[in-house]
C-alpha cells in the first residue's frame, strides 16, 4: 500500500545528485513490512557502471541488508518511472509493487534542452524495444556459439543444486 513518506525519501535521495558529483537524479527505496530495507541513487557515472541506476542500487542494498536475493513482498518507491533494465531487475528480485513520481515523459521534458554531452546516456525507447523482443528480433546483432559446452555446465550446476536440496 502506497506510503507518501517512502516516496518523499526516494525524491530526497534523488535530490542528492544536485550535490554529489557523478550521480544522477534518480533515487529509490525498497520497503519491506513498513520499513526501508534498501536505498539507492543513480551512480552510473561515478561507478563507471551503466547498470548503476537508483532502482538497481536500492535492490542491491536491500539484498545485502536482508542477506537474500529474494525480495518478494517488498515494494519499490522511485523518484522516476523505471526504465526496462530496472523493471527487469525488479521482476528478477520479486518486487511486489512499484510506486513512482515523475514518468518517462516528464523526465524527458525536464532534460530536453540539455546539450547532448550532458544527457543521460540511456536511449529509453530503444531499451524498451529491445527488452521486449526475442534475441533474433532485436536491433543489436546477436549470434550463438558454443551452446553445447555452456549448456553442459548449466546441467551440471542444476544437478548439484538438486543434490543440495
Amino acid at each position: 500500500m502506497y506510503n507518501e513518506a517512502f516516496m518523499r525519501r526516494a525524491i530526497e535521495i534523488s535530490a542528492q545528485a544536485l550535490e554529489i558529483p557523478g550521480t544522477e537524479p534518480f533515487g529509490a527505496v525498497i520497503v519491506k513490512d513498513g520499513r526501508i530495507v534498501g536505498e539507492g541513487i543513480n551512480r552510473s557515472v561515478v561507478n563507471h557502471d551503466p547498470t548503476s541506476h537508483g532502482e538497481t542500487e536500492a535492490i542491491r542494498d536491500a539484498c545485502r541488508n536482508l542477506e537474500t536475493v529474494d525480495l518478494r513482498g517488498c515494494e519499490l518507491y522511485s523518484s522516476c518511472e523505471p526504465c526496462a533494465l530496472c523493471v527487469a531487475a525488479m521482476n528478477i528480485a520479486g518486487i511486489a509493487a512499484l510506486y513512482y513520481a515523475a514518468d518517462m515523459g516528464q523526465a524527458g521534458e525536464a532534460i530536453a534542452d540539455l546539450p547532448e554531452a550532458a544527457r543521460f546516456p540511456v536511449d529509453v525507447d530503444r531499451l524498451t524495444h529491445e527488452c521486449g523482443r526475442q534475441v533474433t528480433e532485436r536491433i543489436m546483432p546477436s549470434e550463438q556459439h558454443l551452446h553445447v559446452e555452456a549448456t553442459k555446465i548449466l546441467q551440471d550446476w542444476a544437478a548439484l543444486a538438486r543434490s543440495r536440496v
